[in-house]
C-alpha cells in the first residue's frame, strides 16, 4: 500500500530532512489519501497542524486547486524552514503557502470561522481533541478534517494502554463516531488516517 504511489525526489528529500531533525512526516499512502481528499472536495483553503517538514504540504497542495493556499501551523521554526525548502523544490510558489510559527492552540483561534475546506492534524497527540474542536469551527459545511497516527502504532486498539497520547486519540475516535454533524471514516493507511466530513 505504501508503495502503490511512489514518492518523487522532492517528497523523498523532504521526508529525509524531516527524519534527520526528528520529525515523523505522514507516510506515502497517507499522503496520497490527503491528495485524494483535497482533490475530491476541490479544496482551495486548507489548514495543516504540524508541517511534517513539507511532506504533507506537498501532497495536499498537489491535490488542491492551482491558486489555492495552504496555511501551515508549526511550533518548530526549523520544520517550517525545511517545509519552505521542500515547497520550492517541488515547484510550489511561495504564494501557495501561509506559514505560521506558533503553538496550534494559540494560532487556530485566530483563524476565520467556516473559511476552510480541509483541516489536517499531525502534531501533539494529546492535543488532538482540541484540534478537532477548532477544526469544526474552521470548516465550511462539506469540509473534511483528517488526523494522522489514528492507530498510534497499534496502541489505540490495545485497551491496556492508557498514556495521555493514546487516550486523546481514542477520545477523538469516539467524538467523531458519535457526533451527528460528522460522517466518519478510518482509513488503514500508514499509522491510520481518521477522517470526517462536516455535514451541511
Amino acid at each position: 500500500m505504501e508503495e502503490f504511489l511512489p514518492e518523487d525526489e522532492p517528497l523523498l528529500n523532504a521526508r529525509r530532512r524531516g527524519q534527520e531533525v526528528g520529525a515523523a512526516p505522514i507516510g506515502a499512502a497517507g499522503g496520497a489519501a490527503l491528495r485524494f481528499l483535497a482533490t475530491l472536495i476541490s479544496a482551495r483553503t486548507v489548514v495543516e497542524v504540524g508541517s511534517g517538514c513539507g511532506v504533507s504540504g506537498i501532497w495536499l497542495l498537489r491535490g488542491m486547486a492551482k491558486d489555492a493556499v495552504l496555511t501551515s501551523v508549526d511550533v518548530e521554526p526549523e520544520h517550517q524552514r525545511l517545509a519552505k525548502q521542500a515547497y520550492a523544490e517541488a515547484g510550489l510558489g511561495a504564494s501557495r503557502t501561509r506559514m505560521i510559527t506558533g503553538r496550534a492552540l494559540e494560532v487556530l483561534p485566530r483563524l476565520t470561522d467556516g473559511a476552510y475546506d480541509m483541516v489536517f492534524c499531525d502534531a501533539l497527540k494529546h492535543e488532538y481533541p482540541e484540534y478537532l474542536t477548532a477544526a469544526l469551527r474552521l470548516l465550511r459545511p462539506g469540509g473534511v478534517v483528517a488526523f494522522d497516527n489514528a492507530l498510534w502504532h497499534d496502541r489505540v486498539a490495545d485497551r491496556s494502554v492508557r498514556d495521555p497520547d493514546t487516550m486523546a486519540i481514542r477520545e477523538v475516535h469516539a467524538t467523531i463516531r458519535e457526533d451527528e454533524r460528522l460522517v466518519p471514516l478510518l482509513l488503514p493507511v500508514g499509522d491510520g488516517l481518521l477522517c470526517a466530513v462536516k455535514r451541511d
